[in-house]
């Protein structure tokens, strides 16, 4: 029979991750004590960063999984206690550093996280559904992603990726729940019921600049902006936070709302960002007969790619055509994105590909240190 050892058990809780933060409960500092009865049986206490945890019952499953995985552990119990402040000081110091004020990661230099900020020149193109199967589709190959629901008086993203959890808050720092393996904030979180939020241009930036810094993102490969409708204020913060941050514009084939998509894309002329491509959304329905149809007209896409193209002086590419199907629609409101709930779809299929695309860019050296001592002699 096996002897079970401290640090056998020490070793498998190194492979359980915290919920919401998604490193080691050991690295974390969450282990409190490990005792090892006589008859092999093991009793662990966790520290939970706040008393309200809505994870306390997934923590407790994965420990005592992992635990009991342990060759000759008999049976395993597992307790909660909570951290006190000097405890969630440390924690957060840790995690973000000793910055007296927090700072938005994704602003500096060194930062190699792809944001991209989707924008539309109107509203009812699908904006914010092409923004959760995009990330849905990056998080299913295996990025870590982020969304920040940046439509403050028109949030809906919460509902799209299915979650009404409220976020974790550790001292100022703010742990997003997470869904379909997408960390997300939205002002949904911190609003009762269906209460409008009536803010003017100051506060909007504040909270947005509040989502970017305070939010505990972790290690990003991408972060999806869901920006609201049109050129206002939200466009010109996200410009002035994140000067790195790439414009993807969603548009419908019809001339009308294409025109308006131009415009949005256009502010990077202004803002001096760059505009990764255009997705034409709903751009035809498929008929039981095979056949299609264009219910919004077509080009729309493609015209605003050309015309932006020529703005900026640089290639700006239509990504895809997104085809209008009603189950697009119908996973949206069920808080399941249609690239998980049917890839084989023809929307689900053409969403995917914009999103390897996306997925595969590769990073240029424009505001990233080299590591090169130039005082040195070569």
């Amino acid at each position: 029979m096996s002897v079970v050892t401290e640090s056998a058990v020490r070793s498998a809780l190194a492979k359980v991750d915290d919920p919401e933060i998604r490193k080691p409960i050991t690295e974390l500092g969450m282990v409190k004590s490990i005792d090892i009865a006589d008859d092999a049986s093991v009793h662990i206490v966790v520290w939970l960063t706040t008393a309200g945890c809505p994870m306390r019952s997934e923590i407790t499953g994965r420990v005592t999984k992992a635990v009991a995985d342990v060759a000759g552990v008999g049976t395993v119990s597992v307790d909660l206690d909570v951290m006190n402040d000097e405890q969630r000081t440390a924690l957060r110091k840790s995690l973000r550093g000793d910055s007296a004020e927090p700072v938005i990661p994704f602003a500096q230099p060194g930062s190699l996280t792809r944001v991209y900020a989707v924008a539309s020149g109107k509203g009812g193109v699908g904006k914010s559904s092409v923004t959760v199967n995009l990330a849905a589709a990056m998080a299913a190959r295996g990025l870590s992603v982020g969304v920040l629901d940046a439509d403050i008086y028109g949030h809906s993203v919460p509902r799209m990726l299915g979650t009404d959890a409220r976020p974790t808050q550790v001292e100022k720092m703010i742990m997003p729940p997470i869904a379909h393996n997408v960390k997300m904030i939205s002002i949904a979180q911190f609003t009762t019921g269906n209460t409008p939020v009536v803010w003017r241009g100051p506060m909007l930036h504040r909270a947005l600049q509040q989502f970017l810094a305070d939010v505990f993102w972790g290690d990003l490969d991408v972060l999806l902006l869901d920006l609201p409708p049109g050129t206002g204020d939200i466009a010109i913060s996200i410009a002035q936070l994140i000067p790195g941050a790439e414009i993807l514009v969603v548009t419908t084939p019809q001339p009308a709302a294409a025109e308006v998509a131009e415009r949005a894309g256009a502010i990077a002329l202004q803002t001096r960002q760059r505009i990764v491509g255009v997705v034409e959304n709903m751009s035809w329905m498929e008929l039981p007969d095979g056949s299609r149809m264009d219910v919004f007209g077509s080009g729309g896409g493609q015209a605003v790619a050309d015309r932006l193209t020529k703005a900026v002086g640089s290639n700006v590419p239509l990504l895809g055509q997104i085809p209008l199907e009603q189950a697009v629609r119908e996973a949206g409101d069920d808080g399941e994105p249609i690239v998980l709930r049917d890839p084989e779809s023809p929307a689900a299929v053409a969403l995917a590909a914009v999103a390897e695309k996306l997925s595969v860019r590769r990073r240029g050296l424009a505001g990233m240190s080299l590591s090169i001592d130039t005082t040195k002699n070569f």
